[in-house]
């Protein structure tokens, strides 16, 4: 669980906006302490805010949103709802035209499905952050696992602290099914170094970050990375440097399953 303050540092969304939410009846926290009003919100409803961004980024009223999730509006209705939208950006200025080419995706992929998207893309700015890193070539995708006990004993074994969800770092500009130029990252705080394989250093922040949220076993990442990809070129976008994978809620975290895993996968864009 994490403070409503952690949990906009986390999601890069104002404490002020997260409230809003709350007030509005669009995202609850998922826990309020009775006595100090504390609001606290768990990784697993970092979907649920993706969902609200994409719709509000569309252009549609809170009020709206507010029906569209309550009620499970049909496609058709859905549709219908943004077409009107799309007449009216039409008829504004040009620094809407960014608005009205996101609203004629999501027209379409509507048509294609003829149901909500399972996976919600935002843009977004990650910030820099301090981090221990070890990069290495794997036998494949799922072999990371002696790198992140190395990289996790080096980091409590010299006075490191995690500062944050641990991510994957993927430098192949395509898809392998072996020898995988990879980082595993930690970010950190504390008295730490640099030191044998591990690399302590500001993992550089990224200014348009195409970003989405995958819920279960990482056996699901193709669903993931095919939506995010389809968005990114329907949205006229290309993709600038190696993607990202942040382990939001993981088989580090004490009684998680696969099924209750949370993912962010993130790629670097710029327009095309």
């Amino acid at each position: 669980m994490y403070k409503i303050g952690e949990f906009s540092r986390l999601s890069r969304i104002t404490v002020k906006t997260l409230r809003h939410y709350d007030e509005a009846g669009l995202l609850k926290p998922a826990y309020v302490d009775r006595f100090s009003g504390y609001r606290y919100y768990s990784a697993g409803q970092l979907p649920d805010l993706y969902q609200i961004l994409s719709l509000k980024d569309l252009g549609l009223s809170l009020e709206q949103i507010r029906t569209l999730l309550s009620q499970g509006v049909p496609p058709a209705e859905l549709r219908g709802m943004l077409r009107l939208k799309q007449a009216e950006i039409q008829r504004t200025v040009d620094e809407e035209q960014g608005r009205l080419a996101r609203i004629a995706a999501r027209i379409q992929q509507i048509d294609q499905e003829e149901t909500m998207p399972a996976y919600e893309v935002v843009i977004k700015e990650v910030p820099a952050m301090r981090v221990a890193g070890l990069r290495d070539i794997v036998a494949n995708y799922s072999s990371q696992g002696p790198l992140w006990n190395e990289l996790m004993g080096y980091v409590f074994q010299n006075g490191g602290k995690p500062a944050g969800p641990c991510l994957t770092v993927y430098f192949d500009e395509e898809y392998k099914e072996s020898d995988v130029d990879l980082e595993v990252v930690q970010p950190v705080e504390g008295p730490l170094s640099s030191g044998g394989r591990i690399r302590v250093y500001d993992l550089e922040s990224v200014p348009t970050m195409a970003s989405t949220i995958h819920r279960g076993p990482y056996s699901g990442f193709n669903e993931a990375y095919g939506a995010l990809m389809q968005w990114i070129s329907a949205n006229g976008y290309r993709i600038v440097g190696p993607n990202r994978e942040i382990y939001l809620r993981s088989s580090g975290d004490e009684g998680v399953t696969p099924e209750d895993f949370v993912t962010e996968v993130q790629f670097p864009v710029v327009k095309a």
